[in-house]
């Protein structure tokens, strides 16, 4: 394939790409190895065996899929490789494995010796082996600058202590080291977690000291974010860590369907369904591949969405840690008090095609940032109930930016009800209020689904590519 533009670097580059072991992750790492093949570069995709082996079949030969042999570690269930495989309290022990990769990772460099490696927050072992094998390297951050920001700036020696780190009291207020009026911070639930993964666990390292040393060791930072949409958290996030920031667009996915997808099954049965109900009248629920949902909020939820009286999609996927004996369980008489308006899916969905019927009115989310991202390229308004890591910064500045709600949480324990869910659904699709968040979500869709606009970012993220290489 020959290289689009005939610059002074036209040499073909070869990238190798190594996310984090979560579709969450995995899935943008995928698009931007695509947009890197598109521009007639070379992409290593490494993952472990199972994982590749869950991808789309087309991949390959565009992307050299390369699979690593996860090493066993007895705490994780059989065939566990990715974090909806395990439980969340046992994603540790994911991490303990994938730390293991350490040696074919570097063999894999030794011998093929590509130009850059990308990676994720968790190898903090590879900067320092990329770097001593002559390798250009970056880190890609799937998440939002302002949830990075959070962190405040990177400590001249990093430390892999505990008490070295936050207490629950400093993530529920905004850090010293944000220079401009803005709502970041943890509810004290949320605040209580973070605490939590910040404490050495199985893998021998705390989060925040794998992202520090893959920051520390990088040259630069990429980012998926534009400077269209809150452009001084990018510039903060520069000046905090000392490192270059390059934002490659928000990549939106693309919405047209392979061939055949959109006469499938499972899709025409939905869009059946979806046709029956009246324009942005319908919720599409969906909260993502890796939270784990508690029966009692799966209990709550569907009784706001039975009592809201709207039509509803909800996506409900088994969560990691679920057994046949102990499956998702929907309250006594649920599905037969809703047919008529509701649709309960527990398998995978087609979700860009759903948001982009026309029937969608608003999507109820878990707030992860892809998900943020395919909802406002919609334009749709968004009912936030965020559970980990980033969710809960995203709904706030969401929020400031009246794109949607957050359904009312008690601050303690981060328990809700059905009442609460069913009252923020109708502010955002039946009541007045719910006309300024369906504007101001249209507006930002201009940004979100400008595929111009995020093709420039892209262009520009593999013109740094060529020109920066070692």
């Amino acid at each position: 394939m020959a290289l689009d533009n005939t610059d002074d670097i036209n040499k073909q580059l070869h990238v190798v790409m190594f996310p984090w072991l979560a579709f969450g992750h995995i899935i943008p790492f995928l698009q931007l190895s695509k947009f890197i093949t598109q521009k007639g570069h070379k992409v290593s995709f490494l993952s472990t065996t199972k994982t590749i082996e869950r991808l789309p079949s087309d991949l390959e030969p565009l992307i050299n899929l390369v699979r690593l042999k996860l090493p066993h570690v007895q705490e994780l269930p059989h065939n566990a490789e990715a974090t909806m495989d395990v439980r969340t309290d046992d994603i540790h022990y994911l991490k303990k494995a994938f730390d293991g990769l350490e040696p074919q990772v570097t063999r894999f460099l030794e011998k093929e010796s590509p130009d850059w490696i990308i990676y994720d927050f968790a190898p903090y072992w590879l900067p320092d082996i990329a770097a001593g094998l002559g390798i250009s390297r970056g880190f890609f951050a799937i998440v939002t600058p302002w949830f990075m920001a959070f962190r405040g700036p990177l400590p001249k020696d990093v430390i892999n202590h505990s008490d070295n780190q936050k207490t629950v009291e400093d993530f529920m207020m905004p850090p010293s080291s944000i220079p401009f009026p803005n709502n970041l911070c943890y509810r004290k639930h949320e605040a209580t977690w973070m605490v939590g993964t910040s404490l050495v666990n199985a893998s021998g390292v705390t989060d925040i000291y794998r992202s520090q040393m893959v920051i520390k060791g990088s040259e630069c930072v990429f980012i998926r974010h534009c400077f269209e949409f809150e452009p001084q958290w990018i510039t903060l996030l520069e000046e905090l860590n000392h490192t270059p920031v390059v934002p490659v667009g928000l990549m939106p996915p693309e919405t047209a369907t392979k061939v055949g997808e959109e006469k499938s099954d499972t899709w025409m049965t939905i869009k059946t369904w979806l046709d029956g109900h009246p324009k942005g009248q319908a919720i599409y629920v969906a909260l993502g591949s890796e939270v784990m949902v508690g029966k009692r909020e799966i209990s709550e939820l569907a009784l706001g969405l039975e009592l809201s009286g709207l039509p509803f999609l909800w996506a409900l996927r088994k969560p990691a840690g679920f057994t046949e004996s102990n499956s998702v369980e929907l309250p006594d008489g649920f599905l037969e008090r809703t047919k008529d308006r509701g649709m309960v899916l527990m398998s995978w969905v087609p979700q860009l095609q759903i948001l982009s019927h026309e029937s969608i009115g608003g999507f109820l989310t878990h707030c992860g940032w892809g998900s943020i991202v395919e909802g406002l390229m919609f334009g749709h308004p968004l009912i936030m109930l965020p559970f980990l890591v980033d969710q809960g910064p995203n709904a706030r500045v969401l929020v400031e930016k009246q794109v949607g709600i957050e359904v009312p949480r008690n601050e303690e324990d981060g328990s809700f009800t059905g009442d609460s869910v069913a009252r923020s659904l109708n502010s955002v699709i039946v009541n007045d209020e719910g006309k300024i968040y369906k504007a101001n979500a249209m507006a930002w869709s201009r940004i979100f689904g400008d595929k111009k606009l995020h093709k420039k970012y892209v262009d520009n993220f593999m013109k740094y590519l060529k020109s920066q290489r070692v």
